[in-house]
């Protein structure tokens, strides 16, 4: 009997109807053919950086992601992309898309499967993904118009926040990775109902903007539970109100926590919930995955979001018990944090950023333990906080005639490496390669490198790597069941 490939494949199959992690029967190559240059992305933008106009902005905003996505269009599939799109019966039709419902991630589903039934291939899937992450582009300089008053921000602070949360390299795995469109797709209606929440009170009839805004809420539960932090995303928002008081706050939220109640309900009553929170439990102790997520934050921070790496498997070990660089690493973050908490009053801007940050980070990187310890993608919506914070340096710390320049030398860094990044996902090939270079000593990172050597017919070379995924993790079988599959 033939075996079958093993990809290894190392997210959670929380969606179901999906396959089982393990194999995949490939498409032919694609390889990305290059959209704009970094040069000519890089002359776009020197041209539009000096825009005032809300509507040229917002169309600046527009063209730098298409220009910064282009050359991600024709990307292939890459890796849960197999399990949970291209072999998940679950996404092939609508019919089958009914009959797994009631389920987890209802909208993110019917997204896929409106895309796999319009017959566009994964090209379709990439349109969409980076029209999502335009869109939250969009909303997230409207987000910091209407706070601007609260955190006595400058002009040019939405336009910049919002370029920075557009281009940031960290975003592409979000964007570029078809699967990260749980994350962009939950961030819309995130965004929205935080937007609708901030103007209500300016709109003749303010009931019907919470309205909105709560049914936003319960919209991006629909396409990815980690929407879960937006109350407490909204009472910070609220906190940075000169005339704050916490019974206001609750009162103006309650619909929201009213959501969140019955979210709970539907986490007891829903069986594909109780198997996505058993799998959770089953990876770790709750005590072992706080102090493993220590040094998934500080990777976060220190790696992702200084742009110094893009990893889509970084190698971050499970800690069972504390060490003088964990104590160290998580001494400071709660410094940090401490200190974000202290600025709300006397410096919002800078309170807010900080303070965002880990309040959108409270879902994937806390308590709840996950197979992956961090990735790129779970910086999506909390980098607003310190694109905010980036932005009022900007504005204030530069001398006026220097500001602009600084907005242009940023844009232009951030959009290049993203464009750089993209190239990595044109093939799966060149995905694990990159990855490989980052996480050299995992042994899943050289197992899935060659098997995609291996269905690209570099068989000397799938058969190194399978060899040294074999070293790396002896109790790993699929890489030897590859390794046997193809010959010694």
């Amino acid at each position: 009997m033939r075996t079958e490939p093993f990809y290894g494949a190392f997210h959670m199959a929380f969606l179901e109807g999906s396959k089982p992690e393990g194999s995949h029967a490939a498409d032919k190559e694609r390889v990305v053919q290059p959209g704009w240059s970094i040069s000519e992305f890089q002359a776009t933008v020197v041209r539009m950086a000096f825009i005032d106009s809300p509507r040229r902005q917002r169309l600046l905003l527009i063209v730098a992601v298409a220009l910064a996505y282009a050359n991600a269009l024709a990307g292939p599939f890459q890796f849960d992309d197999w399990n949970i799109i291209a072999e998940n019966p679950a996404v092939h039709s609508w019919a089958t898309w009914w009959h797994y419902m009631p389920g987890i991630r209802p909208l993110l589903k019917a997204t896929y499967t409106a895309n796999w039934t319009s017959g566009a291939g994964t090209v379709g899937f990439h349109v969409v993904n980076v029209a999502l992450h335009a869109i939250n582009a969009l909303l997230v300089r409207e987000i910091v118009v209407a706070l601007a008053p609260r955190l006595g921000l400058g002009s040019m602070v939405p336009m910049v926040a919002a370029l920075v949360f557009a281009l940031h390299p960290a975003q592409t795995e979000a964007v570029t990775y078809v699967s990260g469109r749980s994350v962009s797709l939950m961030a819309l209606f995130l965004l929205l109902s935080v937007w609708f929440h901030l103007v209500a009170e300016e709109r003749e009839s303010p009931w019907r903007w919470r309205v909105l805004s709560v049914a936003s809420f319960a919209i991006a539960l629909a396409a990815k539970e980690n929407a879960w932090a937006l109350p407490i995303a909204l009472v910070l928002c609220e906190a940075v109100r000169p005339d704050f008081r916490w019974r206001s706050a609750l009162r103006v939220t309650a619909g929201h926590w009213a959501v969140l109640v019955l979210l709970a309900v539907v986490v007891f009553s829903v069986p594909a919930f109780w198997r996505l929170l058993g799998n959770s439990l089953d990876t770790r102790s709750l005590g072992d995955n706080l102090l493993t997520q220590v040094d998934g934050m500080w990777y976060l921070v220190t790696c992702v979001l200084t742009g110094w790496v893009q990893n889509i498997d970084p190698d971050l070990p499970i800690q069972t018990q504390w060490t003088t660089s964990l104590a160290i690493h998580c001494s400071v973050l709660l410094a940090v944090l401490a200190f974000g908490i202290s600025q709300l009053r006397s410096r919002s801007w800078l309170g807010f950023g900080i303070v965002w940050f880990f309040v959108l980070l409270l879902p994937t990187n806390t308590i709840l333990p996950r197979i992956d310890v961090a990735n790129d993608r779970q910086l999506y919506l909390p980098l607003i906080g310190p694109a905010i914070i980036v932005a009022v340096a900007i504005d204030r710390w530069l001398p006026r005639r220097w500001s602009m320049a600084g907005v242009v030398a940023l844009c232009l860094v951030l959009g290049s490496l993203t464009i750089v990044r993209n190239q990595d996902y044109a093939s799966e090939s060149a995905l694990w390669r990159s990855t490989a270079r980052h996480s050299p000593d995992k042994g899943r990172v050289w197992n899935n490198l060659g098997y995609s050597l291996e269905r690209e017919g570099a068989l000397d070379e799938a058969r190194v790597a399978y060899r040294q995924a074999i070293a790396l993790d002896p109790a790993d079988f699929r890489a030897q069941m590859n390794l046997d599959r193809i010959g010694q």
